[in-house]
């Protein structure tokens, strides 16, 4: 086989030739649940990313967003994610029956510190906390639940080198493919990209709750 890269790091020993062990300060700031920081920061969270791990092996990355506390947190080993209609893969969701274990991170707009938590995840439905989590209305059909098992603050690093919050600094979006020209190129669909649009429109008017 064609060799493509100098070097393919292969071993922790060699990764760690190259690169410092962590301070203790980083390597002890992981804790096992949620405490009042972390309560504090899902309280004003309007958007988390889930990553899970399908039956194939490969990993699934899904983001859910509603106002800031839209995640609740039951108690400090217990978190739960109301499930807003969509688009009816229910990867994530899928991806769980298989494999619980779930990773989750949290975002705040404008905030440089972001939030990561991992544990198991399944899929509930249950009366109270569906009427609980509740919005516009509309009851969630299902809801996430995630044990925690380990929770840590992330620094701000990545969000100062990319500029995400200053928009200045943003990138031109000009020449980024919509959603409708991305959907009928990829599933060589017969609608046009305009009919695509509309659907779009009409199901983010419809059906956002």
């Amino acid at each position: 086989m064609e060799r493509r890269f100098e070097e393919v790091i292969e071993t922790r020993q060699r990764l760690r030739e190259l690169n410092k062990e962590p301070s203790h300060r980083v390597r002890n700031k992981v804790i096992d649940h949620i405490d009042d920081h972390c309560r504090r920061f899902i309280a004003a969270c309007p958007f988390v990313m889930l990553a899970t791990r399908g039956g194939d092996g490969r990993l699934d990355i899904s983001p859910k967003g509603d106002p800031a506390g839209f995640v609740s947190v039951l108690d400090d080993k217990t978190l739960a994610v109301p499930d807003r209609p969509g688009n009816n893969r229910l990867d994530t969701f899928e991806n769980l029956l298989i494999h619980p274990e779930i990773g989750l991170f949290f975002i705040i707009p404008g905030n440089g510190d972001t939030l990561r938590v991992s544990g198991k995840g399944q899929v509930v439905r249950d009366s109270l906390l569906q009427q609980q989590l509740g919005l516009n209305g509309k009851i969630p059909n299902l809801v996430l639940i995630v044990t925690v098992e380990e929770a840590f603050v992330h620094c701000p690093k990545c969000v100062i080198r990319s500029g995400l919050w200053r928009p200045d600094e943003w990138p031109d979006r000009n020449s980024l493919p919509t959603l409708a020209e991305a959907m009928v190129a990829h599933g060589a669909l017969t609608e046009t990209v305009p009919e695509m649009q509309t659907i779009i429109d009409k199901d983010l008017a419809d059906r956002l709750y």
